[in-house]
Formats: C-alpha cells, structure tokens, sequence
C-alpha cells in the first residue's frame, strides 16, 4: 500500500505497511479500486452529460464513495467489498445512459464497412473517444475538401448513421492509442485529440495537433467551443495526403445489429455451427504479452465467434475469419463504453437459452490497460460473471487478499498461453 492523504502520514512521507490512522492495505486496495472505478464511471458520465443526458443516482454515487475514503470514515472490509460492486452496478448505468445519449443523437450503429488508409487530399485525424467532438468537425469542414479519418477508439464511429452520412469521413488511420507517436509523426495532416488516450506529442508534429473538450497536452492548442477553425486552416496549409490502403474492416456490431441476428445465431448454435462465443477485447497498450490476444484469435477453431469492443481490437480486427451462416466471426460493437452492448447480447442469449450467463458457451478473454477497465471489470462482478481471464497482467493495486476475495467469487485467473 502507499498513502499520504493526511497530516499523520508515516515520516512525513507515507504510510506503506499500514496506516497510522489504522487502515491496512487490503482497506487501501480497496479504497484504491473504488477511486479508480470512479474515474471511469466520470468519463462515461461526462460523455452523456454532454449529450444531454444524465442520472440523479450515477451523479449521487460520487458523493458517497468519495466520502468513504476519507480518512478515519470507514474501515469496515465487507462494506468496501459491497461499495465496488454497487460501483460496478452505477458503471451499468453510466455506460447503459451513454449507450442511450449516443443512440438519441446519431442513430443505433450499423454494420460498416472501413477503409484503413488515406486518400489524396487535406486530411485531419480524430482521435479519443467524443462522438460529438467528431460531429462538429465533419459538419465544420462540409465542402471544403477536406478529409476526415478516425483513430484509435473513434473507429466505431463510422456505423452510427448521423456520422456515416458524411461523405468526408472517408477511412480510419492507425491503430491504438499507444502507436500514435509513430503513427502522427507519419500523418501529414492535422491532428484532433478528444479525451483520453493521447500522448505527449513528438516535436515534429506538436504545431499541427490540436486537442478540445477535457483532453489537454503541453504545447498544442487547445480549441474551445468546438469551433475547429483553427483545426481547419492547418489542414488546408498542409502538404496533401496521398492514396493508401491498408486494410478494410468492420465495425458497427451494436447490440440491436446482433440481437437483429439473434434467430441465426440461436439455429447455427443447436445446429452445432457456433460451438462457443469468445469476448476478446478492452485496452490495448505497449506492454510485452498483448501478443497472446493475436495469436488467441488467429487459433480460434472455425466454430467460434469474436466478439470484441475497446481499442484491444486493434490486435486482431485486420483478421479475415470469414463467417459461419451469414454471421462474420468477429463482431465489433464499439468503443470501451460498448462493453453494454456485449453485456446486452449475453443476457440475450442465456435467455434465449433459458441458462445462467455463466453457464453459456462462452469465454471472456480481456485486457486491461487504465481505470474505465477497472469500472467494467466491477460491472461484469455486479452481474455475477464468472470465469474471466484478465492480462496482460494484474492490477498492482489489488492486494493477495483482495485477489483470493475475488477468486473464490469470481474465479478471475491472469492469461497464461493462447
């Protein structure tokens, strides 16, 4: 453990063994844990809020767990087990009430293909997560020739139809988030970063990265009110960009496109067609091991179907599996936050199934990288999800004792070999 919060901290320096006030570090896991799962609770919350929408209780809960870190308020173990997992049913809602904000204002997601490359012309490049950051843009640079490509987490949003009636919006450019130093320094256009997910930019293309909203970095200019003028005009002064295809993929697997699927899906299941569901994604990031994700889904049996969301598609997205019945074998159903939407399907199907989500053939295989994860992660424990494998490897915060807790409940292992 390691707290300093209050004046009585060990040396002046903090409390590393236990706490002087008393707290010992399985309360400071926890404690740590439910501040981190608050963290992407507020991004969730943030981006519905922007939209319009918002809720009295997810907006109430911060109050509640903040409060209950304080120092001297709470050192009751059961009670800090029973706040994350009422986090984890307050990140339902958050992410349930983005799910709707987004749905309301540009549409339910559709199947899409996606061009990965670039094509001749002035180009600006999204990144971040902010759909309505997105919107303005594409409506800012209507008929001045400029195209629009996504990045990273943005990629999603070439099925929601409000956003792919844009003809402007012609591709997505690279990959994950912890690959665009190499990836904007290659870019000769204009550079947008929306929320998290962006690094402290390289020198050589600090002048022609922007950043708006909540998202901020040293040196770049940060737009204010989404007027994107200045966006804009750099992309008009810089060189042109030139024709490249990469790949094409597929996003848009909302759960209203898969559950529209649903009595395929139930008769290639008893048919013995789809022998098991694999969800494989969350964060992706720069640690050695997320190579075990690519080579999972390169060795998956062709009777299995991926469903993946989060920027860990990125490890295998550029795969073609083909498709079982008119169902491709891997369906992306968005950013992070659509981690609802897997949620959706699954609750779907063992209803359809009449079974217990754990009791259907189906595998959660995820990889984590910072604190909305944590927040999914306490959601699929709300609902009682068992069985997860988690990599590529576990929280630091999470104490022995914390992980047996959630071994014994949940039975969450680490990723071994594919």
């Amino acid at each position: 453990m390691f707290c300093y919060q209050c004046e009585q901290t060990l040396g002046g320096t903090g409390c590393t063994k236990a706490g002087v006030c008393g707290k010992n570090e399985d309360i400071a896991s926890l404690q740590d844990t439910l501040i981190f799962a608050l963290k992407g609770i507020a991004a969730y919350s943030y981006h519905a809020r922007e939209l319009g929408f918002r809720d009295e209780e997810v907006d109430a809960f911060f109050s509640e767990a903040l409060f209950t870190t304080l120092t001297n308020v709470n050192f009751d173990l059961e009670n800090h087990v029973a706040l994350l997992m009422k986090a984890g049913a307050i990140n339902l809602k958050a992410m349930e009430l983005l799910d709707k904000a987004h749905v309301a204002r540009f549409g339910a997601p559709e199947p899409t293909k996606v061009e990965v490359g670039t094509k001749p012309g002035p180009g600006i490049v999204v990144t971040g997560h902010d759909l309505l950051d997105l919107y303005e843009l594409l409506k800012q640079t209507e008929g001045k020739g400029i195209n629009i490509y996504t990045h990273g987490e943005m990629l999603p949003a070439h099925g929601y139809p409000a956003l792919k009636k844009f003809p402007h919006l012609v591709g997505n450019y690279g990959t994950a988030w912890q690959n665009q130093r190499q990836e904007f320094d290659a870019f000769p256009g204009a550079i947008l970063g929306t929320t998290n997910c962006v690094l402290i930019p390289k020198a050589s293309y600090r002048d022609r990265m922007f950043t708006c909203g909540i998202a901020r970095l040293p040196g770049v200019t940060h737009v204010r009110d989404r007027d994107f003028t200045p966006v804009i005009e750099k992309a008009l002064s810089l060189p042109a960009l030139t024709e490249q295809h990469v790949a094409t993929t597929t996003t848009g697997f909302h759960h209203q496109a898969v559950l529209s699927l649903a009595d395929k899906v139930i008769d290639a299941v008893k048919a013995g067609k789809i022998r098991h569901f694999f969800v494989v994604g969350g964060c992706d990031g720069s640690k050695p091991g997320r190579n075990y994700y690519t080579e999972l889904v390169n060795q998956l049996p062709k009777d299995t179907v991926v469903l993946t969301l989060g920027c860990g598609k990125f490890r295998f997205n550029y795969m073609d599996l083909g498709e079982i019945d008119g169902i491709p074998r891997i369906l992306d159903m968005g950013q992070c936050n659509n981690a609802y939407s897997a949620v959706q399907v699954a609750l779907a199907l063992a209803k359809a199934f009449d079974c217990d989500v754990n009791d259907l053939p189906l595998s959660l295989i995820l990889s984590w990288f910072e604190q909305k994860a944590v927040a999914v992660l306490l959601t699929l424990f709300h609902l009682g999800i068992k069985n997860i494998r988690l990599g590529p490897s576990l929280p630091a915060f999470i104490t022995p004792n914390v992980l047996k807790v959630l071994q014994d409940n949940y039975n969450i292992q680490p990723i071994t070999t594919p």
